[in-house]
């Protein structure tokens, strides 16, 4: 049976941490920034980790 392959836009939006979590980006901080408040923006600027209902998904996605 052949590898699985990454998929091409999870590569992009997720990493590994050194013990194995996954990191992620908040969504709704690329556009309509304006109606946004400064407070939202820069609490959706930080990184957040994968929840554990959605760690096999995301592995399956990475082929990890």
């Amino acid at each position: 049976m052949p590898k699985m392959k990454t998929k091409s836009g999870a590569k992009k939006r997720f990493s590994l941490t050194g013990t194995g979590k996954i990191k992620r980006k908040h969504a709704y901080k690329s556009h309509i920034l304006t109606k946004k408040t400064t407070k939202q923006k820069r609490a959706l600027t930080h990184v957040g980790l994968v929840s554990s209902a959605d760690m096999n998904r995301v592995k399956d996605m990475l082929a990890i």
